[in-house]
């Protein structure tokens, strides 16, 4: 049997909050509980929003919560590099090899001019485009995005914690915008492949973002690593835990003088994984974590 890598990817584009640290302590009980490895990697392709040293302060806060990695931006590793900004000549050539092969075609539509129409359907993502340069750019005077042509209908997955998933509709995406920056989606796609991860574990917000993936894993004729969507942390309002909630960075709990032991007790409570929210160090949850120990609904953060 080949050996379990699994990852945790998140965005520094902030501290560490409750709803990171949930992510990563799953993810990384089943890379431990498997006998695996488990990868970081930073997401930093959206600039505009990344905060400088956000990224090491990811990172030791983590590790204050009893988390290591076995490869990661700050340990190395035989699949590096493990940080997005420093790949682009990778996501480059990928993004060509589509080009080649006729996935993908040149898109001068603007998200304005496809919001207006009136007609467009509508997915978990917003409008779906309805194909307007699939045959040639509209107006070759801009400079073009490209576009992912999707399958119709869309590849239908099997999820190791939702089940069976079928979209209606995805439409064509864009995987590198016109002002250069790649998309969130081939980047992934991209990383997981070089990654060798087999098994991809996170919120299920990305859920409907999977059937994209996994076409893009085919477009490449690569094999997609199994997915495991998780409910996410939601405040008292019943919305994804935000800053609005009040003090939910861990750096800031951690001032208030919780410690690693309480915070790390109430996640795995609220998750299911415990009968109590008493402490607990993560090394003590690893033997006996299951995925089928998870809660169906999402953890709310009182």
């Amino acid at each position: 049997m080949s050996v379990y890598r699994g990852r945790f990817a998140p965005s520094p584009t902030g501290p560490a909050h409750l709803g990171t640290a949930r992510s990563a302590l799953i993810g990384w009980l089943r890379a431990r509980s498997k006998g695996g490895v488990f990868v970081l990697r930073m997401e930093d392709l959206d600039g505009p929003r990344v905060r400088e040293g956000a990224a090491q302060a990811m990172l030791d806060d983590l590790r204050w919560l009893g988390l290591d990695w076995d490869e990661g931006p700050d340990v190395g590793g035989p699949h590096g590099p493990y940080t997005q900004s420093e790949r682009h000549d990778r996501y480059a050539e990928i993004i060509r090899r589509l080009a080649r092969s006729g996935h993908t075609y040149p898109c001068t539509c603007s998200r304005r001019e496809i919001a207006e129409i009136a007609s467009a359907p509508h997915g978990d993502e917003g409008p779906i485009y309805p194909g307007l340069c699939r045959d040639g750019p509209r107006h070759p005077d801009r400079e073009p995005a490209t576009r992912f042509r999707m399958p119709d209908p869309p590849p239908v997955f099997v999820d190791r914690f939702a089940g069976e998933v079928r979209s209606e509709a995805a439409g064509d995406f864009v995987i590198h915008r016109k002002d250069g920056v790649v998309a969130y989606q081939i980047a992934c796609v991209v990383d997981d492949h070089d990654m060798g991860i087999t098994e991809v574990l996170r919120g299920d917000d990305l859920l409907p973002s999977t059937p994209r993936q996994i076409a893009l894993f085919d477009a490449l004729g690569w094999t997609p690593p199994a997915f495991l969507h998780v409910p996410l942390v939601l405040g008292a309002d019943g919305q994804r835990l935000a800053k609005r909630h009040g003090a939910i960075a861990l750096a800031d709990l951690r001032e208030r003088g919780l410690t690693a032991a309480q915070i790390v007790g109430k996640l795995a409570h609220g998750a299911g994984l415990t009968d109590t929210d008493a402490p607990v160090e993560a090394r003590a949850l690893v033997e006996g974590f299951s995925p089928s120990k998870l809660r169906r609904e999402p953890t709310v953060w009182m």
